[in-house]
């Protein structure tokens, strides 16, 4: 079977869906022909078991990244175009030469049609881009793939395509070490893109509740974002007398990510909206608790016994936090090991992979099909 998907960027600074097909490519390799085309960046990360090729992408380029784009499918002659996110003009120019060339699209919006993603910038961008495309994008797909029931939900609301599959975001877990010692660090971590539907605000107001109780502790945010909101985040730290308690480190990859994670207490993620949320299994792999917003579909937290799954407002947080520091080294340990069960029995990259791989099965028997 042969496999070609689209994504806009695979590099360390955008996190998420990076990460995804970075952890999807090396499984799915293994089934499949897989081709992933996207476009050259500063850092991109390194994707195994699969070929990459780039396409141009300022929009004075655009007609030579359509061009270029068709000379790839009548190459590749693919199985599956797989497309990965939505709202930009690219992603439906590659799904309306796919489909006018024969050839089957499936969708992975990756959070993007979630309502907070939705109601930003509605009348600007979203409502014009689906008027003019997307709208017909999607039901164009064979399948829109969510990462969540949660996700599912959402998109079938919409009622775009009624063609909803659930496959779950997946890590190499066999891959990463779990901590071996629950003493605490006092040290509370943030990782993940720094922008405003992640909560940094919301974590500094429940930190700045807890001052007192978190004197010899550091809150430590961690990740890229635009350098303005990083500067407005750290005056709002300043303004409120805890620049002793909180500190922004930066974007943190590779091994440093992985030491970072496992010497952490407990990961907090306030997000407004996540599909999935993968920094938060890869915390739960290393044995390290967290704390998340119902804004991402981590239910598991609470049934497992391995976090807190809370409503998105100062209050829930700081309770969640105060349940934290309560909890003794024993409690720790055994949350710690619950977590590392969760991720191995539903959170792993390979199963994330075969379960892709059945999917495509349904659609990849003959290769290609009439346009819709």
């Amino acid at each position: 079977m042969k496999v070609v998907h689209f994504v806009t960027a695979i590099d360390y600074s955008l996190g998420g869906v990076s990460v995804y097909m970075q952890m999807l490519a090396k499984e799915l390799g293994k089934f499949v022909d897989l081709l992933v085309v996207t476009r050259q960046t500063a850092d991109p990360l390194h994707l195994d078991n699969c070929r990459v090729k780039f396409l141009p992408f300022p929009m004075n380029k655009i007609f030579m990244f359509r061009d270029e784009w068709v000379k790839i499918l009548e190459d590749e002659q693919p199985d599956i175009v797989h497309i990965n996110g939505i709202w930009m003009i690219q992603t439906w120019i590659v799904q309306r030469e796919a489909l006018r060339m024969g050839f089957k699209t499936l969708i992975t919006p990756h959070g993007m049609l979630e309502p907070w993603i939705i109601r930003r910038h509605y009348l600007s961008r979203k409502l014009p881009a689906l008027l003019l495309y997307q709208k017909k994008a999607l039901r164009k797909a064979k399948v829109l793939i969510a990462t969540a029931e949660s996700e599912k939900e959402n998109i079938l609301r919409l009622g775009y395509n009624k063609n909803v599959e659930v496959i779950s975001n997946g890590i190499a877990v066999d891959s990463v070490k779990m901590k071996t010692s629950w003493k605490r660090t006092r040290r509370i971590l943030f990782l993940s893109r720094v922008h405003i539907k992640k909560g940094v605000e919301l974590l500094i107001d429940a930190v700045r509740c807890l001052s007192s109780e978190l004197e010899q502790y550091e809150v430590i945010v961690a990740g890229e974002g635009d350098a303005d909101y990083i500067v407005a985040l750290k005056d709002k730290v300043d303004d409120a007398g805890m620049s002793g308690i909180v500190r922004f480190v930066g974007g943190v990859y590779g091994e440093d990510k992985w030491s970072l994670l496992r010497s952490a207490d407990v990961l907090v993620l306030p997000t407004f909206s996540e599909n999935f949320g993968i920094v938060v299994a890869e915390a739960l792999a290393c044995g390290t608790p967290v704390i998340t917003t119902k804004g991402a579909p981590w239910r598991d937290l609470e049934e497992w016994g391995c976090g807190w799954w809370i409503e998105r407002s100062v209050e829930a947080l700081v309770a969640a936090m105060r349940a934290f520091l309560a909890l003794t080294q024993g409690e720790r340990e055994r949350m710690g090991c619950n977590e590392r069960r969760l991720v191995e029995a539903k959170y792993s990259s390979r199963q994330m992979a075969a379960n892709m791989y059945k999917l495509y099965g349904r659609f990849a028997k003959h290769g290609k099909s009439q346009c819709d």
